[in-house]
């Protein structure tokens, strides 16, 4: 009797854990705005230069994908991962041909800046990507009526992860906007389109938003082997200022808006702690390798040249991604994506928040272990 008691009980933990899957599907969607760290293809269709794409070999290197997909990644990037979690489909490019929306779509390009002038032409700028969405949510409501799409919008999570762009090229590649602007100055000017561009989606009837803060930019293997240090593997502090500055003035303007935007709920992460100690502590987190790119060449890989598509056509690949912090100059392996991917859906509370990813896709409604256990012993009494 008691066996088939327990295994009744099983049969409705599992079905409970199927529904609250199925609302998640059905319920959900999910808008990405970015550039390279979570464009899954863009940039496949835009006129770009070699450094904003990554539609050839060795990129996509893990076999997840037939082919290499565009992503700048040896695998998945951290949206794959997220939506996975959401029980959602991969969600599409906004320019592959034929793209099903219903899920939402991804605006990210390789290269973009959350300002215009950032790769001016050579990228889809943030305010180009809003201009997208706009045209979404037209063809949303043209299929799902006015009602149904509104709902939609409502309900999905915003995840938004640029602003490298802006300070890596668009200030320290731009000598010009050196002279024009101290770095404060240039942080608030990013800030200001940043939140400019929340309070417009907001304003379309965006409410749930993830962020994906800035890494220690200035140790990014690119910028470790420009460093005159580099041999003792120094970081380029500037750069690694600037991120910071940037990260804190983020996390300001997302307190102000939530305290003055109704119903606005965020999930922010400290990208930059939480990587820095990956790079420092590799071993802690399954890595070997903490400082180096797994593809490149040059001192730690840092001369961009993975694919041999640039101005310099050799490279060398490691063999074995799932040892590395960073796969090419620039960007993370797939490992470390899946692993932020798991930090931002459920926790630590100490580096997400206020909300985590989960409860944003959950409406705020948390399933704990001790809620099933409450379940069950209800429905021992009902037995």
């Amino acid at each position: 009797m008691m066996k088939y008691f327990l295994l009744l009980i099983t049969c409705l933990i599992v079905f409970k854990f199927a529904l609250i899957s199925a609302e998640i599907s059905y319920m959900s969607a999910f808008f990405i705005f970015g550039d390279s760290s979570v464009d899954p293809g863009n940039n496949n269709h835009i006129k770009t230069i070699p450094e904003n794409q990554a539609n050839y070999k060795p990129y996509g290197h893990n076999s997840f994908f037939k082919d290499p997909t565009g992503r700048f990644s040896n695998g998945r990037i951290i949206v794959d991962f997220l939506a996975e979690f959401a029980s959602l489909p991969l969600i599409p490019p906004y320019l592959e041909p034929s793209a099903d929306y219903s899920h939402g779509v991804n605006f990210a390009s390789g290269g973009a800046g959350i300002l215009s002038t950032t790769n001016q032409g050579l990228a889809i700028d943030l305010e180009t990507q809003l201009n997208y969405f706009k045209q979404v949510q037209k063809l949303l409501k043209d299929k799902l009526g006015t009602t149904n799409a509104e709902q939609l919008i409502s309900n999905a999570v915003y995840f938004i992860s640029m602003g490298s762009n802006d300070y890596l090229g668009g200030y320290f590649g731009n000598p010009k906007m050196q002279e024009l602007h101290q770095p404060e100055e240039y942080v608030g000017m990013v800030m200001g389109n940043l939140t400019k561009a929340i309070q417009e989606l907001y304003e379309k009837g965006a409410r749930k938003f993830g962020f994906l803060s800035l890494s220690p930019l200035g140790c990014l293997p690119v910028l470790r082997a420009m460093n005159p240090k580099a041999d003792e593997g120094g970081c380029f502090e500037q750069a690694n200022a600037l991120a910071m500055a940037h990260n804190n003035a983020l996390e300001t303007v997302l307190k102000n808006l939530e305290n003055l935007l109704k119903d606005f709920k965020y999930c922010n992460s400290d990208f930059y702690i939480w990587i820095q100690d990956r790079m420092n502590n590799p071993a802690k987190y399954g890595f070997k390798e903490g400082m180096s790119a797994c593809c490149g060449t040059g001192p730690y890989g840092g001369v961009f040249t993975c694919g041999g598509t640039k101005k310099l056509t050799t490279y060398e690949l490691c063999e074995n991604a799932n040892e590395y912090v960073w796969w090419d100059s620039f960007h993370p392996t797939e490992k470390i994506h899946e692993q932020f991917a798991k930090a931002l859906w459920d926790g630590p509370s100490a580096s997400i928040g206020p909300y985590k990813l989960q409860d944003l896709f959950l409406n705020k409604e948390k399933l704990t272990i001790a809620d099933i256990v409450d379940n069950n012993q209800e429905n021992q009494q009902i037995f």
